[in-house]
C-alpha cells in the first residue's frame, strides 16, 4: 500500500473548483473571477526554475515582481467573446486576474532573473549565487614571547 502525503490546499482547490462549476451551472458561465494557473517549481544546479501554464495570454498582460526575496507572478486573462449568433455548449476556461507568490531561497541573484513565454508556458529562471567557499584564516602567534617565558621558568 502506497503512502500518499495529504495536502489540504489541494483539497481546498478541488472544493473551490466544484463550487465554481455549480455556480456556473446555476447562473451561467462567462463571469469574471480570479483563477490560479498551474505552476511547477524545480531546483537546478545553477538556478531555480518556475514554469506556469498561461495558455491564451498575451505576454504584455503578465507581470513579474521580486520584493523581499518573494517572486510574485500576476496578470489577467481577458474574456474575448467572438461569437455572433452561436451559443456556447461549454465554457470551462477561466478568465480574470490572478496572482501567485513564491518565496525564493536565500542566495539567488534577483537582479538577473529571466522570463520567457513560449507556447503558453511562462518559464522564469532565477540564477543562484555562487556558493561562498570557507575562508581559511591563518593564526599568527608570537613565538619569541612564548620561548622567553619558558626559559625563565
Amino acid at each position: 500500500m502506497a503512502i500518499i502525503r495529504w495536502d489540504p490546499f489541494r483539497e481546498m482547490t478541488q472544493v473551490q473548483s466544484q463550487f465554481n462549476r455549480l455556480m456556473d451551472q446555476v447562473w451561467g458561465g462567462n463571469r469574471q473571477e480570479s483563477w490560479m494557473p498551474a505552476i511547477d517549481v524545480f531546483d537546478q544546479k545553477d538556478a531555480v526554475v518556475l514554469k506556469a501554464e498561461l495558455a491564451g495570454m498575451n505576454p504584455d498582460d503578465i507581470q513579474i515582481e521580486v520584493e523581499d526575496n518573494v517572486l510574485t507572478l500576476k496578470g489577467e486573462r481577458k474574456f474575448e467573446e467572438t461569437l455572433d449568433e452561436e451559443r456556447y455548449y461549454r465554457d470551462e476556461r477561466r478568465y480574470g486576474s490572478f496572482q501567485r507568490s513564491l518565496a525564493l531561497p536565500q542566495g539567488v541573484k534577483a537582479d538577473e532573473i529571466q522570463a520567457n513565454y513560449d507556447d503558453g508556458i511562462l518559464t522564469v529562471t532565477v540564477p543562484k549565487a555562487e556558493e561562498e567557499k570557507p575562508k581559511k584564516i591563518e593564526v599568527k602567534a608570537k613565538k619569541a614571547v612564548e620561548t622567553t617565558t619558558r626559559a625563565e621558568q
